[in-house]
């Protein structure tokens, strides 16, 4: 049995104080009140979370992770450093899963159980402070009691899209990578869920205003979306073709240019393989059961090796370098690479990532934090939409069926 049915027990130590506090309005945490260690978190908020429904605790195993979600609280923009105490950079993660819903993840360097776990409120100004401490056990005894608590009203995966009108159009869709918790790579304030996001609702008005498309976004907000559930929602919507948008982050600055990916069962050189593991961790960084995926990717990867869909991606993807750089857009020295994205592993539509260039590099950094420096990219990628269309249909009539 899972520590879930303990960790209730636990917590109804505080249900009296609970039952007293104001419950309206969104819970914000206090960075200076806060602190999280290997051992103990300890989370200042403006107002008490109500346990039975609205907040939990548990672990997850392969790899070790503590999680704590929370409905109506806001972490505010002091970031995981400010509240980590002698962690390992990137041990400590929060942010959005999707709106009304956020989420703590602390990355665990030894088994531990959940000791004690509660809240106490303020008795005057309701205020409230969250504590869990960890202690050592073995291996074994974690992973027993580590996975997802079987509970209704916690499903984190936003509800799919309606399935797109049916008027000739090609359904595009758009799905901005990260979010939420998870914000990708970040360079001067520079943050790559952000600007993604506003690059793929510019890059959809124009592909609206074409006329020829009608364009879907995977995500609409500073929300957290996993990885399989991008996909998800593309095929609810109709999707003709997905392209995911990123920017990415390396430690040489000199590194530029908008490259466009397709999916391979390896990467064929070792940046190319950075660049796949950390787009790829997206679901771990988020704190989500990994169980048994490493199944399905071999699925999926045999599915699309015997469907028309690979071809067809490396199609698109050279319509679209050959666009994007007719229309002014920087590509890199190398702008088609091939990579086992976990992204692109839909076998019933094309699917193409693009990364639009290198924040590590502050020429293109600033270039890419503005309308107009984006313009050349979506310009680029509407034109090579169009090319490749035209030429799929050409294609059509030839193809066995």
């Amino acid at each position: 049995m899972r520590f879930f049915a303990t960790l209730a027990l636990l917590l109804t130590l505080a249900g009296g104080a609970l039952a007293q506090a104001p419950m309206a309005g969104l819970a914000r945490m206090d960075a200076a009140g806060s602190a999280v260690s290997a051992d103990h978190i300890g989370l200042s908020l403006s107002q008490a979370v109500p346990w039975r429904g609205l907040w939990r605790v548990f672990t997850l195993d392969d790899p070790r992770r503590l999680v704590v979600d929370f409905r109506e609280v806001e972490f505010g923009s002091a970031g995981a450093q400010a509240i980590s105490r002698d962690l390992p950079e990137g041990a400590l993660r929060m942010g959005r899963l999707r709106p009304g819903w956020s989420r703590l993840v602390l990355d665990l360097a030894q088994p531990m159980r959940i000791a004690r776990a509660g809240m106490q409120v303020a008795s005057g100004d309701g205020r409230a402070q969250l504590n869990i401490t960890l202690q050592p056990t073995d291996a074994a005894q974690f992973s027993v009691e580590s996975g997802v608590p079987n509970a209704s009203g916690w499903d984190m995966i936003p509800a799919a899209l309606p399935r797109a009108a049916g008027d000739g159009r090609l359904v595009v869709a758009i799905d901005p990578g990260h979010g939420g918790i998870d914000p990708g790579a970040m360079r001067d304030g520079v943050i790559e869920a952000q600007l993604v996001l506003q690059f793929a609702r510019e890059l959809a008005d124009r592909l609206q205003r074409s006329g020829d498309f009608t364009p879907v976004l995977t995500r609409s907000d500073d929300v957290f979306v996993p990885l399989s559930e991008r996909m998800t929602i593309a095929r609810a919507a109709g999707a003709d073709v997905f392209i995911s948008l990123h920017v990415d982050a390396v430690d040489q600055r000199e590194v530029s240019g908008a490259v466009v990916y397709t999916l391979a069962a390896r990467a064929a050189d070792r940046a190319t393989e950075n660049m796949a593991e950390r787009h790829n961790r997206g679901d771990l960084l988020a704190g989500l059961d990994l169980t048994g995926q490493d199944d399905r990717v071999a699925t999926v990867l045999m599915d699309l090796a015997r469907r028309e869909t690979g071809p067809a991606s490396e199609r698109l993807a050279a319509a679209l370098i050959a666009s994007m750089s007719g229309a002014g857009a920087q590509m890199n020295t190398m702008p088609h690479r091939r990579a086992p994205l976990w992204v692109l592993n839909a076998a019933d539509f094309p699917s193409i990532l693009i990364e639009a260039g290198f924040i590590s590099n502050p020429a293109e950094r600033a270039r890419l934090d503005t309308v107009l420096g984006r313009q050349p990219l979506i310009e680029g990628i509407v034109q090579g939409l169009q090319s490749w269309h035209q030429s799929e249909a050409a294609l059509a009539p030839l193809r066995l069926r």
